[in-house]
């Protein structure tokens, strides 16, 4: 994962003031004191409780985006990674207490030196003041990172997300400042989270392959450091066991272990935290990773939330947080049932922080795959059928060019990423083992061209993507249908010899260039086809050789070509001329119909 080094900001004093503008606009419901950066909803609440959260700036969405309706009543915002100040803390405090029905302010905290003291001490102030025998102020702190274990001193702080929707929740029904704060410390003695951030090149005493379990949100050093990077399914693995673990299987965490059982009734909440860079699409994969391991565990998956929550700016990332429910029956479940929880956790809110999630039952939902299509035309019922010359020979050639364009991934991408995206040679790999599959799952026998050429066609459309896959694929169908005339066309013709091949592929090309403005010369794979194509159509024994030649040269040429279609369109063409590279498209083209020669 790779994270983006530079900021859009005007100066850095005006960096936090100018954001939470930004968000005062996006929420017309909030309102913000700017002098002291603390974000509130206009309209407070009669008659309930107050929360009130915060902490330093580069968090966001937390705490600022999590001002609203059902979640919090405002929000500090200190500077970059530093803890708000005392003035700032209680002039919120005064902000939501303002009403005469206000019935108390909860203050929960993240567990940071900073931010337990200036939080602590802003109450302390509130109540050794003028105002303090009107408003109960009580401060809830929330350490649920189980990376830190006990002999560090116990557990900072990553998501007390969950705590502040649960809290709220319950402020709003109008529930006494006991009943909140009892719950809030309930919800924080249940909740377990671990964080793996990576690191940016450069900027981190990790190198760009290391990661370091437990890595803080203020690049605080973790516990163990592993290298080189696992694979999600490993990773995600290894942050669920030190969550769930307990006081005999980790002396030093087993913070969930006063309600957990692992007897199969266990039932959690999961949330799965972006950090700052990581990709929607990286994020689904942890998700599902995660779901994968508390179901195999025999955990009961009541929810799941997904999302960025609580960044670290555009850290490289993630945490997974899992909260405990309680059992029917035990202490906890006097404060809040498992139900309760999960109605509070479900209840609606307009801050824009807080992201839409199902708000069903995970533990009965599957989402294994639909049963397989059949397609009858695979099945070659009363296809029409033309032989290659050699059986044996046409696979092998196949596998040939597939083995060629693998070997040539390394060259191909190193051309593309000076003509290109970068992406052209892992492209052509990815349709080239899918091909190799293949012909190993018999799919492509070389008992019958036009089926074989079909799957070729289907399963570079399946395995390349992009242009270059839907280019291929439209060729090799174009192909396989011009055959399939020549056949129907010529019934005595059992096998394809050159002249059906040549006629093929000039109606193949023909089609083709329906569906793409690139001519010759357009620096494009274009430009060895064509070229390929019609040295082919001489009535000439060495017609074959001889067209592969002149795809080889055409492929020679795009490195003095301007790009006139394709990606390469899209690059400095005086730089990409200078480079003396050759498209990598065209040069793809060369690789396989080269492999294709029998020497």
């Amino acid at each position: 994962m790779t994270s983006f080094h530079k900021h859009i900001l005007n100066t850095p004093s005006e960096l936090v003031v100018d954001s939470l503008k930004g968000l005062a606009y996006l929420n017309p419901s909030i309102a913000l004191d700017e002098q002291h950066r603390v974000i509130y909803q206009r309209n407070q609440r009669e008659g309930t409780v107050a929360l009130i959260s915060g902490g330093g700036s580069g968090h966001e969405p937390a705490h600022a985006s999590f001002v609203g309706t059902g979640i919090l009543s405002a929000a500090v915002a200190g500077s970059v990674f530093a803890s708000p100040n005392i003035s700032q803390i209680r002039r919120a405090i005064n902000i939501v207490s303002s009403s005469p029905s206000n019935k108390g302010v909860l203050l929960v905290v993240k567990n940071y030196t900073g931010d337990v003291l200036h939080f602590g001490l802003a109450s302390e102030q509130h109540r050794a003041s003028s105002q303090g025998h009107k408003t109960d102020v009580r401060v809830v702190i929330v350490g649920d990172d189980v990376s830190v274990g006990r002999t560090q001193g116990g557990l900072r702080t990553r998501g007390n997300d969950i705590s502040l929707q649960n809290c709220r929740g319950l402020a709003y029904s109008g529930a006494t400042i006991d009943q909140v704060e009892s719950l809030a410390n309930m919800v924080a003695n249940n909740v377990a989270t671990f964080g793996v951030p990576g690191t940016k090149p450069g900027s981190s005493y990790l190198n760009a392959d290391e990661l370091e379990l437990g890595m803080g949100i203020h690049n605080e050093p973790g516990h163990t450091r592993l290298r080189p990077y696992p694979p999600a399914k490993e990773l995600v693995a290894t942050m669920l066991e030190s969550i769930t673990s307990t006081i005999e299987t980790d002396p030093e965490r087993g913070f969930l272990s006063h309600g957990l059982k692992k007897d199969g009734k266990d039932e959690v909440v999961l949330l799965v935290n972006n950090l700052g860079a990581v990709s929607q699409l990286e994020l689904g994969v942890i998700v599902k990773e995660a779901i994968a391991w508390l179901r195999n565990k025999k955990f009961i998956v009541k929810r799941v939330l997904s999302g960025t929550y609580m960044t670290s700016l555009n850290m490289p990332g993630y945490s997974l947080t899992i909260l405990l429910l309680p059992r029917g029956g035990s202490p906890d479940s006097k404060i809040a049932s498992a139900t309760e929880i999960l109605d509070l956790l479900d209840a609606p809110s307009d801050a824009p922080g807080w992201i839409w999630y199902s708000k069903n039952d995970l533990s009965h939902i599957d989402v294994s795959p639909a049963p397989p299509f059949e397609d009858l035309e695979l099945e070659e019922r009363g296809q029409v059928c033309i032989r290659p010359s050699n059986s044996g020979a046409f696979v092998a050639a196949i596998e040939r060019a597939a083995n060629a364009l693998i070997a040539a991934e390394p060259e191909i991408t190193k051309q593309d990423t000076i003509a290109g995206d970068g992406d052209a040679g892992l492209t052509l790999k990815a349709g080239a083992e899918g091909i190799l599959r293949a012909t190993k799952d018999q799919r492509i026998r070389g008992v019958n061209i036009i089926s074989d050429l079909r799957v070729v066609s289907e399963v570079v459309d399946a395995t390349m993507g992009g242009t270059s896959g839907a280019l291929y694929s439209i060729y090799f169908s174009a192909l396989t249908s011009a055959l399939r005339r020549v056949t129907e066309a010529s019934p005595e013709t059992d096998y394809a010899n050159l002249d059906v091949w040549a006629s093929a592929a000039k109606e193949a090309l023909k089609a083709l260039y329906q569906y793409t403005l690139a001519r010759p010369p357009s620096r494009t794979l274009i430009d060895p086809l064509a070229a390929f194509t019609l040295a082919l159509q001489s009535p000439s024994s060495e017609s074959f050789p001889h067209a592969v030649e002149e795809a080889r040269k055409a492929a020679e040429q795009t490195r003095t070509l301007e790009a006139r279609a394709g990606r390469g369109a899209y690059v400095n063409q005086q730089a990409l001329t200078e480079s003396r590279v050759p498209d990598p498209g065209a040069w793809g083209v060369w690789i396989i119909l080269n492999a294709l020669l029998v020497r």
